[in-house]
């Protein structure tokens, strides 16, 4: 039996002991060159997908109070470590540095590197070719948005590749806001394409929450609701606030102020916070059904409004960490507050809690994605979108139902009120039945002597118009008489004073109506001048012409608004048409003619009507002296004036 002697053993054992420090020695080197590892470049061919995701190439340097790229330069490769994807996410950072490069070995490529996150307040891109540096760029919604390199809602930088060219890039940010670096290279041709879908999404979301505020408003001012009016302020909130994540809000409403970047946040969630409060107090009519869920929804309401000028003059890290916790914790307040108004019955309830529910899921998806706690393929804000948007719709249909209620209820109480005063109608009408009843034979004998006094009334207007008529008519011919002459006359002249138009007299006489009398007798005189009233009566047509009977066989006509050569044209047609005429009584023919004087002025006083009327009789007198049948006008003889 051979036994191994101690020389042996030595042997091996310094064998072993030899291995282990090698394997130790080996790993503390490899430990060492992780350390100081190369960042690697992404190799780009005209063969690679026009979408690459660049956190696979980006380092971040370990180093902080760094701002300068010199003195960046000046620091050991060690400080450099590889980006990874779910490390948690930091709000307010400065001096953060990353770096990635890009190779292209045969190609002439055209590239665009996106980094799409819209709120950072500063981003300095130093571009690198070769180890020369070609380009420095800042960008950031701290400066005017015309200062990007391409105009567009997220950071774009565009890069030209040559063939053997290796880029470099060194970039530094500095935010108040959410650090989210998703760096993507994109070829020019799909960056617009997704652009386009991505902008044509966000304008729809916008448009439509725009288009509920705007309808809410109406409603508002419609129908003065303090509901609509709330669910307008909160969802208009939620319109600027979804505008400014996405970067609309600083595009198109306040390019040149970088400075709202600063504090559109800070004020605006606040703001709708409240709105969304004091519309749920109205949604869920805490008033009618607990009280102590309105006070703490006041309250709350008051708070946030508060919030809305405190939260600007803080740090905005800060501000932002007290609004993500005040609005996480006032949301479960109104989820709990719908709930429990649900269990006890109140229909709108049931609803306001899905919406409140989705955006809460929502809110608590995006914070554990901003965190890296929980790994999806959508960007951090997504589930907040999403919820949001079923929230508002669900908040319209609370809204709705809401509306409706009050409708029905409005309906209702108008139904009871004219239950009510039909009631008090007929209680009314049995009541004046009653009445009527008890004076019915009161008032039929009332009306039998109303009966017998209208009739005596009646009868004593007749006699009345009978005597008028006797006091304005001539009884034998009809015409006016001599006292409705004088009154007409008075009248009219004081309407040719105050016009200034003249009026004209005809004194009209029967030519030798003694001898008719005594000729054919009294009676055939008293028709003739019958016919000559009657012949009078039809040839004048203007209804302000007056024929009277002056007294006997005589004649006086008023022509108003007539000059002394209307007036002779009118007396010399009533003498031709009174000579034409056949007049034929008891057999006998009967020749008449008449004369006829004219006077005519324009009445300038109370006296001169009557001494125009003397005018034409004096005319009357000259026409029956030169003959009779004859139409003779007043004129002043030179003797006279």
């Amino acid at each position: 039996m051979n036994i191994p002697s101690f020389t042996g053993l030595s042997s091996r054992f310094t064998y072993c002991l030899s291995l282990f420090l090698g394997v130790c020695l080996l790993l503390v080197s490899q430990l060492s060159w992780a350390n100081t590892i190369q960042t690697v470049p992404l190799r780009l061919t005209s063969d690679s997908i026009t979408k690459i995701d660049l956190q696979d190439w980006i380092y971040i340097n370990k180093s902080k109070n760094i701002s300068q790229l010199t003195k960046l330069l000046e620091q050991p490769e060690s400080t450099w470590k590889k980006f990874e994807g779910d490390q948690p996410q930091h709000i307010g950072v400065e001096n953060y540095w990353i770096t990635f490069s890009i190779y292209n070995p045969d190609d002439y490529l055209s590239r665009i590197i996106a980094l799409d996150n819209p709120l950072l307040d500063s981003v300095v891109i130093y571009h690198f070719i070769n180890g020369e540096l070609v380009s420095a760029q800042q960008m950031g919604d701290s400066l005017p948005f015309k200062q990007r390199p391409l105009l567009s809602n997220i950071f774009l930088y565009p890069i030209e590749l040559q063939p053997g060219d290796t880029h470099k890039f060194y970039i530094k940010i500095d935010s108040l806001g959410s650090i989210s670096l998703p760096l993507v290279l994109w070829s020019s041709n799909d960056l617009t394409q997704l652009t386009e879908t991505k902008n044509l999404y966000i304008g729809l979301q916008i448009g439509l929450l725009i288009a509920i505020s705007l309808f809410s408003l109406f409603i508002a001012l419609a129908s003065s609701s303090y509901s609509y009016s709330y669910y307008c302020g909160y969802v208009l909130g939620l319109t600027i606030l979804t505008a400014s994540l996405y970067g609309v809000a600083f595009r198109y409403l306040w390019p040149q102020w970088p400075i709202m970047q600063q504090y559109i946040f800070t004020i605006i969630i606040p703001l709708t916070l409240g709105f969304s409060l004091m519309f749920t107090e109205k949604a869920l009519q805490f008033k009618y059904h607990n009280l102590k869920m309105l006070r703490i929804c006041r309250v709350m309401a008051v708070i946030s409004f508060s919030l809305a000028v405190i939260m600007p003059l803080i740090d905005y890290s800060s501000a932002i960490y007290i609004l993500v916790f005040v609005v996480l914790t006032m949301s479960t307040i109104l989820v709990t507050f719908s709930l429990i108004q649900a269990f006890v019955g109140q229909r709108n309830a049931t609803l306001y809690a899905l919406g409140r529910l989705a955006l809460l899921i929502g809110c608590i998806l995006t914070v554990l994605l901003y965190l890296g706690i929980l790994k999806l393929d959508i960007a951090s804000q997504t589930p907040t979108m999403i919820g949001l948007m079923f929230e508002v719709f669900t908040m319209a249909a609370v809204l709705a139902l809401r509306y409706s209620d009050e409708r029905k209820a409005k309906f209702k109480i108008q139904q009871q009120a004219l239950e009510q005063a039909q009631r008090i109608r007929e209680a009314r009408d049995e009541a004046l039945h009653a009445e009527a009843e008890n004076s019915e034979k009161l008032e039929q004998m009332v009306q039998e002597r109303t009966l017998e006094l209208e009739i005596t009334l009646r009868e004593l207007h007749e006699v009345n118009q009978k005597l008028t008529e006797q006091n304005t008519i001539d009884s034998l011919t009809g015409v006016k008489n001599r006292n409705a002459f004088d009154r007409r006359l008075i009248a009219e002249g004081r309407i040719s004073r105050r016009q200034q138009t003249p009026m004209a007299l005809l004194m009209i006489d029967i030519d030798k109506f003694k001898n008719i009398n005594d000729q054919y007798g009294h009676l055939t005189g008293d028709y003739s001048i019958k016919m000559i009233a009657y012949t009078l009566t039809e040839f004048l047509k203007r209804p302000t012409d007056l024929v009277s009977r002056f007294g006997g066989e005589e004649f006086a006509i008023i022509l108003p608004s007539t000059d002394s050569e209307g007036a002779l044209l009118v007396a010399e047609q009533i003498r031709q048409a009174i000579s034409e005429q056949d007049i034929t009584h008891n057999g006998q023919h009967i020749p008449l003619t008449v004369s006829i004087g004219v006077s005519a002025d324009i009445i300038d006083s109370d006296e001169h009507p009557m001494l125009l009327l003397e005018q034409a009789d004096k005319a009357l007198y000259q026409a029956k002296r030169s003959g009779r049948n004859k139409v003779c006008y007043y004129a002043l003889k030179a003797d006279q004036i």
